[in-house]
C-alpha cells in the first residue's frame, strides 16, 4: 500500500557522514579530545526540528538564542518565557516566512533585536581561512555559536538554501557538524570545511547577494532597549532607500544654508512609511489576578528607558528637530506622514493591540482586538513614573486575556505634573538621525554647515546608553540595506 508524502532522505555519502554512525561517532570522540566540541553541548541540550518547511532560519535561531541562555523577556506558554520559531517575527511576518523562506540580513537583524550580538560574513567579505578560524573559535568556547547559510547542492542534497548551526570541528579531518534543523530530512552530519565553504559561496536569488556565515554571542544588556527599525510594513524598503539613497543625494543637490533647511530636506518629502520606520519598545506582559506590581527587573528595564529618553531630550540635535517640528505646524504645513500621536487616550487602543499581538497573536489593526481600555500611572522610584495601558483581548471563541502595556514616562516636572508622555515623534526622528551613517551628510556643500551637521550627528560623544542606541539601529539598517542590495557603506 503506498503512503502519501515522504519519510526523510537518504543522506548523500560522501560528501556527508552521519554523526549517528560508527564513523561519526569516532570523528566527535576524536573531536572531543581536540577540544572543539565545547559548543556542542549547549545548542544539542536545545535541539529542536523546525515547525514549518521554510522556518530553517527561525528554528537555527532559536536553537542559538536558547542555547545562549537568552531570555526573551516575553512569555512563551503558561509562566515560561522561552524562544520558540513562532516567535520570531520582528523583522518578518511569519506569514511571509513560510512561504518565501527568510534571508542572511533578516536572520542577523533578528538575532540583534532578540538579544544576541552578531558578527555576520558574507562569503565575500571573508575567506575559507577566516571561516575555518571562526569555526575553531566557536567550537572552542560555549558562549559562541556558529550560524551557516548555504545552498544544499554544494553538499549533494535536495532542496536549496538553508540556513542550521555548526555544532563542532575535526581538525585533522577539517570537517565540520552541520546539526541540520530539518532533522525529518537528514539527521546531524560531518561533511568537509572546504566543501560547507563552497556552499556558502553562492548567491540567493532573493537578495542576488552571497549566503555566509555569522557567529552569536550574548550582549551584556538587553537589546534596543527603547527602539527598533521596523521592516514588518511593507513599505520599508522604499524608507531605508529614502534615507540611505535619495537624502544624500538630495543634500547634495540643494544649496542649503542652516540645520532646519537640512532637516527640511530629510523630512517634508518622505515615504508614507517614515514615522512607522522607528518604533519604540513597550513592556509588555498578561495580567495576572488584578496585581500592579513591577518587578525589580521591569523597574530596572524601564528606569533604563528613561534614562535613554532622558538623554535624547538633552541633545542639541532634539531642540533642531523640535524646533523644525513646530515651525512646520505653525505654518501650517501638511506633516501628517510625520505627525505625533502622543496623546495617550488615542494611543491606547492601538498600544494594547500591539500587546495583544506579543502574546495571543491577535493582530487586528486599528485597535480593533482591545476593549475595556483604560489608562493609569504607577510610580517606579522618587522620580520616574510609568503609564499602564490596560486592555481585554478575545483570545478565542469564549475566552479573554487581559493584558497591560507599560510605557516609559519622562521626569516630573515642579508641580507635580509629567513633562511629556513617552517616545514622541521627535523622540523617534532624533534617534533615526543618529542612525544614519555619517557620510549621509558629506554632500552638504557649505563647508561649515556639514561640519556642523557632522558634529551634531556623531555618536562618539553621546552618552552611553544612547550611543548603543543609535549603533544598533545603525546596525539594523546596515543588514537592511545589505539585504535589498544597496551599497551598505
Amino acid at each position: 500500500m503506498a503512503s502519501a508524502g515522504l519519510y526523510r532522505r537518504v543522506l548523500p555519502s560522501p560528501p556527508a557522514i552521519d554523526f549517528a554512525s560508527p564513523e561519526g561517532k569516532k570523528i566527535f570522540v576524536e573531536a572531543l579530545g581536540q577540544g572543539t566540541m565545547e559548543g556542542f553541548f549547549k545548542l544539542v541540550s536545545y535541539y529542536q526540528t523546525q515547525s514549518e518547511p521554510a522556518y530553517c532560519g527561525l528554528a537555527t535561531l532559536t536553537v542559538v538564542l536558547n542555547a545562549l541562555s537568552i531570555d526573551p523577556g516575553r512569555k512563551w506558554k503558561g509562566p515560561w518565557r522561552w524562544f520558540d520559531d513562532s516567535m520570531l517575527d520582528c523583522c518578518e511576518p511569519l506569514e511571509k516566512i513560510k512561504v518565501q523562506g527568510i534571508t542572511f540580513g533578516k536572520v542577523a537583524c533578528l538575532a540583534r533585536c532578540n538579544g544576541a550580538h552578531v558578527e555576520a560574513f558574507r562569503s565575500n567579505e571573508s575567506t575559507v581561512s577566516d571561516f575555518r578560524d571562526r569555526v575553531i573559535s566557536c567550537c572552542s568556547s560555549e558562549d559562541r555559536h556558529l550560524i551557516v547559510s548555504y545552498h544544499r547542492s554544494g553538499l549533494k542534497q535536495t532542496g536549496e538554501g538553508h540556513f542550521s548551526p555548526i555544532g563542532g570541528y575535526h581538525a585533522e579531518r577539517d570537517m565540520v557538524l552541520i546539526l541540520d534543523v530539518t532533522r525529518y530530512k537528514y539527521p546531524p552530519h560531518w561533511v568537509p570545511l572546504t566543501l560547507l565553504w563552497d556552499a556558502m559561496n553562492t548567491i540567493d536569488r532573493a537578495t542576488g547577494l552571497q549566503r555566509g556565515h555569522m557567529i552569536i554571542s550574548k550582549l551584556k544588556r538587553a537589546p534596543s532597549i527603547l527602539y527598533t527599525v521596523s521592516c514588518r510594513h511593507e513599505g520599508w524598503s522604499s524608507v531605508a532607500k529614502f534615507l540611505t539613497e535619495n537624502v544624500p543625494l538630495l543634500l547634495k543637490s540643494e544649496d542649503l544654508k542652516d540645520i532646519q533647511e537640512v532637516l527640511s530636506v530629510v523630512f517634508k518629502s518622505p515615504p508614507s512609511e517614515l514615522r512607522e520606520f522607528i518604533t519604540w519598545i513597550a513592556e509588555v506582559r498578561r495580567q495576572e489576578d488584578g496585581n500592579l506590581t513591577l518587578s525589580e527587573e521591569e523597574k530596572g528595564r524601564l528606569a533604563i528607558k528613561a534614562d535613554i529618553l532622558e538623554q535624547i531630550r538633552t541633545t542639541t540635535l532634539f531642540k533642531h528637530v523640535t524646533s523644525w517640528l513646530d515651525s512646520q505646524r505653525s505654518r501650517c504645513r501638511t506633516i501628517a506622514k510625520l505627525q505625533d500621536r502622543d496623546m495617550l487616550p488615542e494611543l491606547a487602543a492601538g498600544v494594547c493591540c500591539q500587546g495583544a499581538c506579543l502574546l495571543t497573536g491577535c493582530c487586528l489593526p486599528g485597535g480593533k482586538c482591545c476593549s475595556q481600555i483604560d489608562v493609569k500611572h504607577l510610580n517606579v522610584d522618587h522620580k520616574n513614573i510609568v503609564t499602564l495601558v490596560s486592555g481585554t483581548v478575545a483570545s478565542g471563541s469564549s475566552s479573554e486575556q487581559g493584558v497591560d502595556v507599560l510605557v516609559p514616562l519622562c521626569q516630573m516636572g515642579p508641580e507635580g505634573h509629567c513633562i511629556g508622555m513617552h517616545p514622541s515623534t521627535a523622540d523617534a526622528l532624533t534617534v533615526l538621525l543618529l542612525a544614519l551613517p555619517l557620510h549621509t551628510w558629506s554632500g552638504i556643500k557649505e563647508e561649515k554647515l556639514c561640519a556642523e551637521v557632522t558634529s551634531l550627528l556623531t555618536t562618539e560623544n553621546l552618552p552611553p546608553l544612547l550611543q548603543e542606541e543609535a549603533l544598533f539601529l545603525r546596525e539594523q539598517l546596515h543588514f537592511f540595506m545589505t539585504d535589498i542590495g544597496a551599497p551598505p557603506h
